[in-house]
């Protein structure tokens, strides 16, 4: 057995107070669940996982996962660090309770959400999501989360809605203050893409809450778009009827268009887009289309030339 002495242990592997107290909450509330194959939940003894929800959505791929140590330790969120490794080592400074999510603009019942209200907002039945993610890497992650849908619904969105933007949190006394973008980290959606049963509202992965490098303590997942389209550690949340601004889109916008879906025939003017290479695997693999999700978000698009809206 190996035994690790505390000059091993380097500081992103402690798990803080705050984190720790949060996981007893999350799981208390019944917002973690069994993952696939009958695996159980990180922090659960033996046996525990059979009284909780243990169902994947059917909107799951049946893929391997990837590593939790890949999808924990290697990410982006620039807040924190441009190297990979660098949010898993920064990150945990973030104080993520308590927490609150603003939902405004046009909408009939603009309203403050606390994260445990957000913890208890959807039903329990579906709430993993095994998903196909791509940004210069893919991964295929075991989200907790459930419909952006369920949220919107609450404030009951007006019918001059069009978009939906999203504003991430940014403290500059422990976040990156250089200009690599225009913080905060701002993004958006159209209001059809943000009510689609697959973009999700993300409060955990692996069975526990999001760590803080993976967008704690609430994220948006959007699966067959690069993976800057979900934007991590939201604060706000936009219902307007022009299109937002976005980061990327304007810091690079011949680069990094609004919609950003996955598109094999629409190469980034400094790459080819059309193969991909998963965590933990060495070769390369075609793109697929909308990330493999064609089938049930290529209707959005219906009539759009998606070379030119890329």
């Amino acid at each position: 057995m190996l035994i690790r002495q505390p000059t091993d242990i380097v500081p992103s592997e402690i798990t803080s107070p705050e984190l720790f107290r949060a996981r007893r909450q999350f799981l208390r509330l019944g917002a973690g669940a069994a993952l696939a194959g009958g695996a159980g939940l990180v922090g659960l003894p033996a046996g525990a996982a059979e009284s909780l929800p243990a169902r994947l959505s059917p909107l799951s791929t049946d893929e391997p996962l990837t590593g939790r140590k890949d999808v924990l330790s290697y990410n982006n969120y620039y807040e924190f660090g441009t190297d990979k490794s660098d949010p898993a080592a920064n990150a945990g400074v973030m104080k993520t309770r308590p927490w609150e999510v603003r939902v405004e603009g046009l909408v009939a019942k603009p309203r403050t959400f606390g994260i445990e209200e957000l913890l208890k907002l959807a039903p329990l039945e579906e709430r993993i999501y095994r998903l196909r993610c791509v940004e210069a890497w893919s991964m295929v992650v075991p989200w907790i989360g459930y419909s952006l849908s369920a949220l919107l619904q609450q404030v009951e969105p007006l019918g001059s809605a069009r978009y939906v933007a999203f504003d991430s949190h940014y403290d500059p006394a422990i976040m990156l203050r250089r200009p690599v973008l225009d913080w905060p980290y701002k993004e958006g959606l159209r209001l059809d893409e943000a009510m689609h049963p697959l973009t999700l509202l993300t409060l955990g992965v692996y069975g526990e809450v999001l760590p803080n490098q993976n967008g704690a303590p609430v994220r948006i997942v959007v699966p067959w778009k690069y993976g800057y389209k979900s934007a991590k550690s939201i604060v706000r949340i936009r219902v307007t009827d022009t299109q937002p601004a976005t980061a990327w889109n304007t810091a690079a916008p011949e680069e990094y268009g609004f919609y950003s879906n996955v598109n094999p025939e629409v190469d980034h003017p400094r790459w080819s887009q059309a193969r991909e290479r998963r965590i933990g695997d060495f070769r390369k693999r075609p793109t697929l289309p909308f990330n493999g999700y064609a089938e049930q978000v290529a209707g959005l698009y219906q009539g759009m030339d998606l070379k030119r809206f890329y």
